[in-house]
């Protein structure tokens, strides 16, 4: 009884906050406000400065207008992903007043019925659920116009704080109103944009390693969080239907007025609103420039390197037939990042590298974009610089830094900010571009290193320059703007044929990552034409570089036990060009043709072409290519006091001491769990069906066998290194035989392989003990396996350290 009790006290009391009608005849705003700052603007705001509340004058009822959360303030941790300037949820709403109530409605813009007619329009709306976002209790009236406390509205967790702590098992945490309070330097108001901002505590209990790694106290975490009412943009844009082969984001919903010939899926692209003052000109001045912010909390010369690389999209622009419609400038002084009539390009920093990544606030309408967001990482100049240093060994006296490594870093700089700025120009990735002499800076680019005439890695290219022939041909389709009479559809049309004549291709972000990928074109962080080519070419570079390694790769008074720090991307450089290489095993060629545009559908890789590629990925597991030299070996000693091992570095099973085993597994894991990958290995068996000249998952497995498990090690080091590679290969082999997602013969191809190798290893009488004792008992993990295909005996290989930014991914 006493917890229904206390249950209802808590009920009343919660309701009580949220502000109830006031008893008797309701006031008038000018009563009720006469003692309050007024902050006049789209929707005038009322700041009661003893009570510390914020109240809100509604005087636009069934008007439509644009609601955004985001994040001023962030945690500065990658794996959490609550970054500084991160957008939030956007979202049309309209306030609806019934009697003394004042609802926030997002309608359900998903569905519609896209008629004049209105009860086609009424029975679209309410075959579908809309969202009350909120509920106000009118204090005050006057001609038309209320006043709610927005209070508890504006001082609630729009940014879902807690449960993303949760999802990411970082303790349960709460907010507490006692430690909140608005934040009135960016509370401000305008004529078309009303923008609050509070800062909120989260109070809690167990806070996880990744929430202590960045806050001065785990058990309180406080941020910032920013809301905006924006007015919608006016008539005049016009929606540009979406095209698979065009490399913009598409804004979809389903119309139910649509005609039974016609499609009920609408797709649009996002772009900004961009027209020419004179369309019938090839080139004119635009009505109104797209114009971008830069944060000026980027230093020099990191801050000229950003403003020249993301102004590299007027040269898009210009090719389109704009003159000077793209500029980008230093953000004003006092003026609010947050507030959505600034394009912004933010420079964030986190407690580790991570994601870059561009956003925007779009109109679900038409896919106009309304402002775009930019978040670029602090921490990936300084990942790229130790990178460089390890391929130059660059401190012969310790001391000199060569101006190479900053030139190069600012190079990738550029190319950064003209990506990121891409996506909020309605871009997507484009992970085919680089096959064309770096068509794109939608793609993930490498460094290309290449050796000059005396075998030492050379940074001179490393990163192309302006933007690319692609860009180019996207922004022409996004944004041309056509003389009055012109057939749009057909124009496009012709730009995308006209690109796919001269050999451009678009393939994005779901075709081109590692896990099962079958592109032979499409990848992240890959370079060159032909994918097989360049790992081999990436190969050579790594070696060079490796045996160059020394402690010329740190300044004069860094402890020796960084070396490991500078070593991990190097030993590791060809990690990208192997996934690329991958694909060409078992891989399809293939376009997002439309039906009538000539374009080739699909195209096999040739079997030759699949083994060499198959060739090429072995070779990056021989103990040749990972037994690190004994001069290596010598020069790192266990980790210096301060400096301590964290997850970039390599796994460990040695303890104190740097372990070469350890790094050959986790590089070997990599090249293996690619080869064996299960959906690889289904169209391997169904290639081979189809065409006896492809390579099937039997030849595959006999081949990866034949240099790894069935091989007698040579000496030394290199010994041990070939038998934990082998130890990966029955690992996987394992997996790939237990997979219950895998077509029933890849996993009779696995488990027959696996019973092939245990007779032979039972047989195999070994050079030396050491081989003898690993033949023996990868005979018995299989006996096991055998007898219980759930049981894999074999601890799982060590993952290489993560090579790609750390945490939540982005673009």
């Amino acid at each position: 009884m006493l917890r229904i009790i206390l249950a209802l006290l808590l009920l009343t009391s919660a309701f009580a906050q949220q502000g109830t009608p006031p008893a008797g005849p309701v006031p008038t705003i000018a009563t009720k406000a006469a003692s309050l700052q007024k902050m006049p603007g789209y929707f005038p705001l009322y700041w009661e400065d003893k009570a510390g509340k914020l109240w809100l004058e509604i005087d636009k009822f069934d008007v439509e207008f644009l609601y955004v959360d985001s994040m001023p303030a962030g945690m500065g941790s990658n794996d959490l992903g609550l970054d500084r300037g991160q957008i939030g949820g956007s979202r049309i709403v309209r306030f609806e007043r019934s009697g003394p109530k004042v609802l926030l409605i997002q309608p359900n813009y998903r569905y519609r019925s896209i008629t004049d007619d209105a009860a086609e329009r009424r029975a679209a709306d309410q075959s579908f659920a809309q969202s009350v976002l909120w509920g106000f209790d009118v204090q005050a009236e006057e001609g038309g116009r209320v006043l709610v406390d927005a209070t508890q509205f504006y001082l609630r967790d729009a940014h879902h704080i807690p449960s993303t702590l949760q999802r990411a098992n970082n303790g349960t945490f709460r907010a507490d109103l006692t430690r909140s309070a608005f934040y009135l330097p960016r509370t401000k108001n305008f004529p078309k944009n009303t923008e609050v901002e509070a800062t909120l505590t989260f109070t809690g209990e167990n806070p996880g390693g990744f929430v202590r790694d960045v806050t001065p106290n785990p058990e309180a975490i406080t941020v910032r969080e920013h809301h905006s009412f924006v007015e919608l943009p006016g008539p005049g844009f016009r929606p540009r239907v979406f095209d698979p082969r065009s490399g913009f984001i598409v804004s979809a919903f389903t119309d139910y007025a649509a005609p039974l010939d016609g499609r009920m899926p609408q797709r649009f692209i996002l772009r900004h609103r961009l027209q020419k003052k004179n369309p019938a000109a090839a080139v004119s001045e635009a009505v109104q420039p797209i114009v971008y912010y830069l944060d000026p909390g980027a230093p020099e010369p990191i801050r000229s390197a950003l403003l020249a690389g993301a102004r590299w999209w007027n040269q898009a622009f210009e090719a389109a037939g704009y003159k000077d419609a793209f500029h980008v400038e230093l953000l004003p002084d006092g003026a609010d990042p947050m507030d959505v009539r600034y394009n912004l390009i933010q420079w964030v920093h986190r407690s580790t590298r991570g994601w870059s990544y561009g956003a925007a606030i779009s109109d679900p309408r038409t896919g106009e974009i309304i402002k775009g967001q930019v978040t670029l990482g602090s921490l990936r100049a300084r990942q790229d610089y130790m990178i460089f240093e390890g391929l130059l060994a660059p401190y012969l006296d310790g001391k000199t830094i060569p101006a190479e490594l900053s030139r190069t870093v600012l190079a990738r700089m550029r190319q950064l900010a003209a990506h990121e700025v891409g996506h909020t120009l309605g871009l997507a990735h484009n992970f085919a571009a680089s096959v064309k002499d770096r068509a794109s800076v939608m793609d993930y680019p490498p460094p290309f290193v290449k050796l000059n005439a005396s075998g030492v890695p050379d940074l001179s290219d490393a990163y192309a320059t302006g933007i690319g022939a692609w860009d180019k041909i996207a922004i022409d389709f996004g944004y041309r703007d056509f003389p009055a009479g012109t057939d749009e559809k057909k124009q496009l049309d012709a730009i995308l044929r006209d690109a796919t004549a001269r050999g451009f291709i678009f393939i994005s972000d779901a075709d081109a990552r590692p896990e099962g990928g079958a592109h032979p074109l499409a990848h992240l962080w890959d370079s060159g034409t032909n994918a097989v080519d360049e790992l081999n070419r990436i190969l050579d570079v790594r070696a060079k570089a490796l045996s160059r390694f020394s402690a010329n790769v740190i300044r004069e008074g860094e402890p020796l036990s960084t070396l490991e720090d500078v070593l991990v991307p190097i030993y590791l450089l060809h990690r990208y060009q192997t996934e690329a290489a991958s694909k060409v095993l078992g891989g399809l060629y293939y376009t997002y043709a439309v039906r009538g545009d000539g374009q080739k559908i699909t195209e096999r890789i040739p079997g030759p072409e699949q083994r060499r590629a198959l060739e090429a990925l072995l070779h990056t597991i021989e103990p040749g290519a990972l037994t690190l030299s004994p001069s290596i070996l010598a020069l790192i000693p266990p980790r210096a006091e301060g400096y301590y091992h964290n997850r970039k570095d390599f796994h460990n099973r040695t303890g104190l001491t740097f372990d070469p085993i350890g790094a050959a597994e986790s590089a070997a894991s990599l090249t293996v769990g690619l080869i064996l990958n299960p959906q690889r290995a289904a169209r391997l068996v169904e290639y081979h069906a189809e065409d006896p000249n492809s390579p099937g998952l039997i030849e595959v497995i006999d081949r990866l066998m034949a240099v790894t498990l069935r091989v007698r090690p040579g000496p030394g080091l290199s010994a041990e290194v070939q038998r934990a590679v082998g130890a990966v290969v029955l690992y996987d082999l394992m997996v790939l035989a237990a997979n219950e997602n895998a077509p029933a013969e890849v996993r009779a191809i696995a488990m027959f392989k696996l019973t092939a190798l245990r007779e032979w290893a039972t047989a195999e009488a070994g050079a030396d003990e050491n081989t003898r004792a690993f033949f023996a008992w990868a005979a018995e993990q299989v006996k096991r396996f055998e007898a219980n295909p759930k049981d894999i005996g074999i601890p799982k290989p060590a993952d290489p350290p993560p090579g790609q930014p750390i945490g939540c991914e982005s673009n």
